[in-house]
């Protein structure tokens, strides 16, 4: 007979497919199918198509195929992108009698790093057929049995799944056996062999049938076993069990000597054949007995081994109950123990590709690591959740399929702040309690050169003494890269630029490693007073990023010019030796020669004094020489005492440290008023050729210098309204202190840091004067004679200093101010060019340097201004120089903070120059009818 579970069958095969349609809508995955046991190189799938890759781009963005644990199976060809079977697929190696196989396939491209999810489904074919445990069944039968007697048979069992491990089975034909098949909760068959009539032991002792199993695969497969029935004669009454089928469901887990079920069976026989024993059947699996053990008298089953779910979670216990007749009969029964899942298995994880430093400048979304995660438990004890510590961190996990999680950016990263980060990641499974595992990643940041080098700050000024020793170290500049490694590399170099006619790389150079700058060679101060340039840092990356620091440095003067003695006329005497003619009927205070000089130096280096090295016998000379304006005058009324012949030499010094001397020789003859031959006239005409030619060199220096001038006043203006055009800013050109020059505690001069263009004065709109202040100095005595030296620090033009040598005078004491709040200092006011004998010769005022073009003023109480000839003028011109000095001169009372100051301007028309020379002539004859006063002797 042939029995058959085709129903059931087709319900398992439906309910199998709507799960496997469910489960591919919700993947999103790619999905490919192969039967089993495929020959190598058999067609899968064209998975570079359908993941959407280029065939060109496989080999250069390593695309590869991983799969856990399942070896080499199935391999892509790179040429075509074809996914194709590689090595022998036994499904049943692979997962056993589960209802769904599938090979889970990632596929991995770089550049930039990409994870495909692709299952391979294994399809079962009839490759197996049913197999018996043992190939023969021996069975004991009394005679006595009555028909319709019932005894367990083991079934096959059949490797494959669905259709084709769908058994039935067939028993050749016979009169008095039949075949009777029962399910337990669609799970298992239980075969029963099944009596139709008593047997007669005297008739026949034994019985051999052949059960047949068959597959319902096609083609069908079938597997035998040989029945050996043994009929014997004794007991009537075999023991029975209440149920045929005990179902025990237990916690894996379970301790041992824990009671499963207890059995109970009865026999309706008497006396010994009722005393029944419980034993295990022979069809018992050596691995149950090693789990389980039954008491004999009790019936009770207990756990004797370590029961574990993951390992098997069902077991058949065949169990048969004997009386102890001299010929036994047997009772059978079975008992399908089923474990329950217990969360006693932590999650397990697995990271890799790790893509490792990170750029800090890497994309937001980059993929970092690869997660995958597994628990060997069930249901709720076997989903596992994924998280990130610290929760600050710039990282998030992004699940990809199933316990599959991608590591990726989440916020840009910056190396300077956080150069790596310790990433925890928690895998937490869903029982109670729940179990969890960490991993811990530790991600670097690789630096990326996004920071230039910086200096401290953007300018610098350097002071340097002229005459410095070649290769001498003038300054160190320093900037600092916040990147690292050889991003963090400065190196320094110039800003390469013409000085003048030559490269500035001749000047100076720079270290490229120290910054250390050098001067190639000494500074001249008379040759180069500022020297401005730029040096670069750049560092190592790629590209590199630099930075540009100024450096202003100032050659310093030194006292290394001697006062050089200029020549009373063009082709006249050698510039050391004046000789003059001098009527002995002059006055006292009668000028007759004049010493002119000039020094190349500056400040108190070129501020020059003269003096009169006094005779060899120590007779006294009836001359004497103005300190400061080298004008030789008569200090008494000649007379007939007086040698025809007078010799004078004039020492002029310098105020340098220490002083540098120049002789010049002045040869003065007596003449009386009536010994005028022709001399006179021949040196009046040589006078007139010399001052034709003096003013012929006049003209073409003073359209030199007014060319220059009006360049320096057009760039100033044009600075100025840039500068006036911008946002204005707090402090510019609001109250307060001017800052373009200032004056230090101890009197010397520099130039302020902020560098301001635009010159404001305490109240009011900006005004174009440009301004400076002298020293702060103590109080001291005034002296015309010895007036108080200034600061050695001070400047002045050398268009300035062309022309100061011999108009500048002293007219009377003033008080040059110092600032707002300064301390006022007694020092000579500069005025109009006066032939007054008595009047010295200053130098400009401290600070009238380089870049300063103004002298400020203030009359001091102890001083009130004078009126007469001796008085300022408005405006007066410096000879040699295209600028006018006007004074503005206000009130006590005015409210302006810098009331008295002098500013350059253009030189007025010709009528008021000519005007201002014919009432300064006037003056000096004046004065030269009316002196009578002797000067002390120098």
């Amino acid at each position: 007979m042939v029995y058959s579970q085709r129903g059931l069958a087709a319900w398992r095969l439906l309910l199998s497919l709507l799960l496997l349609a469910a489960w591919e809508a919700g993947s999103g995955q790619v999905h490919y199918s192969v039967p089993e046991e495929a020959k190598h190189g058999t067609f899968v799938g064209r998975i570079a198509q359908d993941l959407g890759l280029e065939l060109a781009e496989l080999v250069p963005r390593l695309f590869r195929v991983a799969s856990k644990g399942r070896g080499d199976l199935l391999e892509v060809n790179l040429q075509n992108g074809i996914l194709f079977v590689n090595s022998r697929i036994d499904r049943e190696e692979l997962c056993g009698r589960s209802l769904e196989c599938s090979i889970h396939l990632e596929v991995i491209v770089e550049r930039p790093l990409q994870v495909f999810h692709v299952e391979v489904e294994v399809k079962d074919i009839n490759d197996n057929p049913p197999r018996f445990f043992r190939q023969e069944q021996r069975l004991f039968i009394l005679e006595s049995r009555i028909a319709d007697s019932r005894f367990p048979l083991e079934g096959a069992s059949d490797m494959d799944i669905g259709a084709n491990a769908e058994l039935r089975y067939k028993l050749n034909s016979n009169d008095y056996f039949d075949l009777d098949v029962k399910t337990n909760e669609g799970e298992t068959n239980f075969l029963e062999l099944l009596l139709k009539k008593p047997v007669d032991r005297e008739e026949t002792q034994e019985y051999r049938l052949l059960l047949i199993a068959i597959d319902g695969g096609k083609p069908e497969l079938t597997g035998t076993v040989q029945l050996l029935i043994n009929v014997l004669d004794a007991n009537d009454n075999a023991p029975e069990f209440d149920k045929s089928i005990y179902n025990v469901r237990l916690l894996e887990n379970t301790s041992n000597g824990t009671l499963v079920i207890k059995l109970n069976a009865s026999d309706a026989d008497e006396g010994i054949n009722k005393e029944i024993v419980y034993l295990f059947s022979n069809l018992v699996l050596d691995n149950v007995k090693s789990k389980f053990t039954i008491n004999s008298n009790s019936g009770e089953i207990t756990v004797k081994g370590e029961l574990d779910y993951e390992e098997c979670n069902l077991y058949e216990i065949n169990v048969d109950a004997v009386d102890k007749s001299s010929f036994p009969l047997t009772g059978h029964c079975k008992v399908i123990v089923k474990l329950l899942d217990e969360n006693d298995n932590t999650p397990e994880m697995a990271i890799t590709s790790l893509s490792l430093p990170v750029q800090e400048d890497a994309q937001v979304g980059t993929v970092i690591a690869l997660i995958s995660l597994s628990d060997r438990d069930s249901g709720v004890n076997g989903q596992v959740t994924c998280t990130l510590s610290p929760s600050h961190i710039p990282f998030k996990l992004v699940s990809t399929f199933k316990n599959y999680y991608s590591l990726v950016l989440d916020s840009a990263l910056d190396r300077e702040s956080v150069s790596d980060y310790a990433v925890v990641v928690t895998a937490r499974d869903g029982g109670s309690p729940s179990l969890s595992a960490t991993a811990s990643v530790s991600v670097q940041v690789a630096d990326v050169n996004d920071n230039a080098p910086a200096f401290a700050q953007p300018e610098y000024t350097v002071f340097v003494k002229e005459n410095n020793p070649p290769g001498c170290h003038i300054f160190t500049v320093s900037a600092r890269d916040a990147d690292a490694q050889e991003n963090a590399l400065v190196s320094y170099s110039l800003v390469e630029r013409r000085v003048g006619e030559r490269a500035l790389s001749s000047y100076v150079s720079v270290h490229a490693e120290s910054g250390k700058v050098y001067a190639l060679q000494p500074l001249d101060h008379e040759e180069l007073e500022l020297l401005q340039f730029q040096v670069s840092a750049r560092d190592a990356g790629v590209p590199p990023l630099g930075s540009n620091v100024t450096l202003q440095v100032f050659v310093l003067d030194e006292n290394d010019n001697a006062p050089a003695l200029l020549a009373p006329g063009a082709g006249g005497v050698d510039a050391g030796a004046v000789s003059q003619l001098v009527s002995r009927s002059v006055g006292a205070g009668h000028v007759v020669a004049k010493v002119r000089a000039v020094d190349a130096d500056s400040g108190y280096n070129a501020w020059l004094s003269y003096e009169l090295q006094p005779s060899a016998g120590g007779a006294r000379s009836p001359f004497r020489v103005g300190l400061y304006t080298g004008e030789i005058s008569t200090t008494r009324a000649l007379d007939e005492a007086d040698a025809p012949r007078q010799r004078l030499l004039v020492l002029v010094k310098d105020h340098g440290e220490p002083a540098l001397v120049s002789t010049a020789t002045v040869l003065l003859s007596l003449v009386d008023n009536g010994q005028a031959p022709k001399t006179p006239s021949r040196a009046s005409a040589g006078a007139a050729s010399v001052e034709s030619a003096l003013v012929d060199v006049n003209v073409y220096l003073i359209i030199a210098i007014c060319a220059v001038s009006s360049l320096l006043v057009l760039t100033l203006l044009l600075y100025t309204a840039l500068r006036c055009s911008a946002p204005p800013s707090p402090g510019v050109c609001g109250p307060g202190k001017p800052t373009l020059v200032c004056s230090s505690a101890v009197g010397s001069w520099s130039y302020s840091q902020q560098r301001r263009q635009r010159v404001c004065s305490g109240e009011g709109p900006p005004k174009a004067d440009l301004m400076a202040f002298s020293p702060s100095l103590p109080p001291g005595p005034s002296s015309s004679d010895n007036p108080r030296q200034p600061n050695p620090d001070w400047r002045y033009s050398a268009s300035l200093r062309a022309g100061m040598h011999s108009s500048v005078h002293l007219e009377e004491a003033g008080i040059l101010r110092a600032g707002p709040g300064g301390p006022d200092q007694q020092w000579p006011t500069v005025s109009s060019a006066t032939p007054e004998p008595e009047a010295g010769e200053v130098s400009p005022p401290v600070g009238a340097g380089v870049n300063s073009n103004s002298w400020t003023f203030k009359y001091g109480p102890g001083n009130p201004k004078q009126s007469g000839p001796g008085e300022l003028p408005d405006k007066f011109i410096i000879p040699g120089s295209p600028a006018i000095i006007s004074i503005r001169q206000e009130p006590t009372n005015s409210q302006i903070d810098k009331s008295d100051f002098i500013t350059f301007g253009k030189k007025e028309e010709t009528k008021k120059k000519k005007k201002k020379k014919k009432g300064n002539k006037t003056q000096e004859k004046k004065e030269k009818g009316n002196s009578t006063t002797d000067n002390s002797d120098q």
